[in-house]
Formats: C-alpha cells, sequence, structure tokens
C-alpha cells in the first residue's frame, strides 16, 4: 500500500481579512457551484492513475472558508472521493471553518458525512484586535461554534491562534492563551502574524507610518507627547510573546511537535505532519498544491482559469535525490524532534552527517542546530532563526 492525502481547497471568504495573501475571493460567492463542479471533475480526472493499492489516509478541506459554503457541497465532494479512491477506514478528515459561518445544520452534515477533526480559526479573544486584522467574528461568536461542535460530539478540534498583531501587548496574548486553555482544545496552533506584500494590512501599517512621522514632526514643534499609532510590536516583544505562549501550553498538557503547533498525546495533525514528513499528497481545487512522484505542482491560480481548464497543472520543482535529500532537512527541521540520521540514512543511503557536514557544521558552531544519539534538531536560539537554518537547506 502506498499512503497519500488529499487537499481540496475552497476560494471563497465571506470577507478577506487584511492580512490574508492566500488565494481566496470574497466577491465571487456566486461561482461556487461551478467551482465545486469542476472540483469534481478534477478528482475523477486524476483518480484514473491511481489503483487500489493506494490508500488515502488524510483529506483537509482549507481555505478561503469550507465553512462558509452550504455544507451540501462539501458532502458531495467526499462523497465523490469516497467513490473515486481508497479511502482509509480510520482518515482523518479536516475541515477549517470560520465562527462566522457556522450552524447546528452544517455541523450534522459533516458529522453525517464523515470529519471527524475541526480547526477553528480564532486568531484572537480580543474584539478590538479581531476588528483591527478584518475579521468577521466576535470572541463571543467563537465561543458559541466551538462550544456548539462540542455539544455535537466533536472530540478533535484544533484553534488558531495568531500573535504579534498591530498594538497588541504581552498581556493580551496572555489572556488569549488563558481563554483557549479553559476551553481544552486538543490542538492549538501558534502564528506570528507574517505582513505579506500586497495585503490590506501591508497598506494600513505603511499609511500609519506615514501618519504617524507627520505627528511626530508636528509633537516636536509644539512640545507635545504623541501616541503610538498602528503599528506591530516590536521583534523582542514578538519573540517574547512566542516563548510565553510555548512554556504555558507545555505546562497545561501540549506538547510541542512543530514549530508553530501544539497538541495534546495522540492528536497531532496527521495531514500536516505527513507534509513536514515528505509524504505524498494530491491537490484539488484552484492554487492547490500537490507533490507526487517527486514533482510539486499547482493549480491555476485564477478562479476563472481553473475553472476553465484545471488540467493545466504548473509543475514548480522536479527534485532529484539532492534536492529530495535537501527538503527532507528543511521539513524534518520544523518538528521539534527534528530529523532522524537513521531515517534520513534509509531514504537515501547516505548519512545527512557527512553529506551536509558543511551546513551542519556551520550551523551548529552558530548554537543553531544540536544533535544527539539520531537526530538533528533546532535549539531554541534556532528556532528563533529558523529561516536562516532553512536556507541552508535550499
Amino acid at each position: 500500500m502506498k499512503e497519500i492525502g488529499i487537499y481540496v481547497h475552497i476560494p471563497f471568504c465571506k470577507r478577506k481579512c487584511f492580512y490574508c495573501d492566500f488565494v481566496s475571493y470574497d466577491d465571487k460567492r456566486e461561482r461556487i457551484r461551478q467551482y465545486i463542479d469542476t472540483v469534481i471533475e478534477e478528482i475523477e480526472d486524476t483518480s484514473s492513475s491511481f489503483t487500489k493499492e493506494h490508500i488515502v489516509n488524510t483529506i483537509y478541506f482549507g481555505g478561503g472558508t469550507p465553512s462558509l459554503l452550504d455544507s451540501k457541497y462539501i458532502k458531495t465532494v467526499l462523497e465523490v472521493l469516497r467513490k473515486n479512491f481508497n479511502i482509509s477506514s480510520g482518515v482523518e478528515i479536516t475541515l477549517e471553518l470560520n465562527p462566522g459561518t457556522i450552524d447546528e445544520e452544517k455541523l450534522k452534515t459533516y458529522q453525517m458525512c464523515g470529519i471527524n477533526r475541526l480547526s477553528i480559526g480564532l486568531q484572537t479573544s480580543n474584539d478590538r484586535l479581531l476588528e483591527s486584522i478584518g475579521r468577521i467574528h466576535t470572541y463571543s461568536e467563537f465561543l458559541s461554534a466551538y462550544n456548539l461542535a462540542r455539544r455535537m460530539g466533536f472530540n478533535n478540534i484544533n484553534v488558531d491562534l495568531m500573535f504579534g498583531l498591530p498594538n497588541e501587548t504581552l498581556e493580551d496574548v496572555k489572556k488569549d492563551v488563558e481563554n483557549i486553555i479553559d476551553l481544552n482544545p486538543e490542538h492549538i496552533s501558534t502564528y506570528s502574524l507574517i505582513v505579506e506584500e500586497g495585503t490590506l494590512l501591508e497598506k494600513m501599517l505603511k499609511d500609519s507610518e506615514e501618519k504617524a512621522k507627520i505627528i511626530e514632526i508636528e509633537a516636536i514643534k509644539e512640545n507635545k507627547d504623541i501616541s503610538n499609532g498602528f503599528k506591530l510590536p516590536d521583534e523582542d516583544t514578538e519573540r517574547e510573546m512566542y516563548w510565553f505562549i510555548n512554556e504555558v501550553l507545555e505546562k497545561n498538557g501540549y506538547k510541542q511537535y512543530e514549530i508553530s503547533n501544539f497538541s495534546k498525546i495522540g492528536y497531532e495533525s496527521r495531514h500536516n505532519t505527513d507534509t513536514w514528513r515528505q509524504k505524498e499528497y494530491l491537490g484539488f481545487g484552484a492554487a492547490a498544491h500537490g507533490y507526487l512522484d517527486g514533482i510539486r505542482y499547482s493549480n491555476k491560480k485564477v478562479l476563472s482559469e481553473y475553472m476553465f481548464s484545471f488540467r493545466g497543472k504548473n509543475i514548480e520543482e522536479k527534485l532529484d535525490r539532492e534536492k529530495l535529500a535537501k527538503e527532507h532537512m528543511m521539513l524534518g527541521l520544523r518538528m521539534i524532534d527534528g530529523v532522524s540520521i537513521s531515517e534520513f540514512e534509509r531514504k537515501f543511503s547516505f548519512n545527512p552527517l557527512v553529506y551536509f557536514r558543511f551546513e551542519i557544521s556551520k550551523l551548529v558552531d552558530e548554537g543553531l542546530l544540536e544533535i544527539d544519539l539520531d537526530s538533528i534538531k533546532l535549539t531554541k536560539k534556532g528556532i528563533d532563526l529558523a529561516n536562516y537554518v532553512w536556507r541552508e537547506f535550499v
């Protein structure tokens, strides 16, 4: 048997968050039905290349906002997947949802069609901060959605927490963590806000910076105090937030298994973990990515182009053994347990300590990597400078 995962991209939103640079649309909901028809066609077309020897262990509906859709569309896609692929009896099926788009009827349908893991985008429990980043829900609406899912029997729930938001303080983060722990979810993902180029948030911050300069000049002239304006926490504060979250979650029974992910024992995200372990997966939908037979590919990003011809996939990279080995190191070093030396040797028939001796020696000397009996992993300093470490293996 050859294990694979499946990712289905749902690129529709009620409103695009200010920080979002994913392929998603808040003005094309009238095309949902046609889009789902195309996804189904793509699934049926792709499945002809697979046999019963390929077994699907994970299915992930991401977005966009999958829960925005009428649940009948999610149900139909899952029925088509089951008809066309060999789905494991123990398959993990995750659906991302936004608190502002969920109700009891949708959750009933999700249960009926086998969805057994929910990922709820909270981001912060502070309504002022939620509004400032363009979220469509309040903390109260999140609690209603979370508690409804619990009452209906969902027992594997992830909560997304974002930190480093504009004008956010460490006290805000402490309150967020306290509130989430009280809810006792099985999994918590924590992400530092990244201001992506071309997003509304980037424009808001630039505009605020320009206004702040003008205000500062006038304040200096008049010898007045000035407000902080709309700006991000500094780097030291952002790192303090990160390590505070880590420490408190660990103390409360959540094991950190990846740089941004914590779970109770046995509730790690199987879909994401398989991706970090370089397992193969198929991507369906506009802008969806896949990895198969050493090739990383992506679908057309523009909605109309994808629906006109989903077969026009972009081959992003063909990975030879050297590239696969480098990627294995880069992905593996996202995991807190790091890269297993013996597993690497079994897969590539050479020792990473020898093959990457220059890169590893440099990073160890800089205090960014450490080596124990069978693993190469990030130090605490390495976690803070993870992007620098990963670039050594690109």
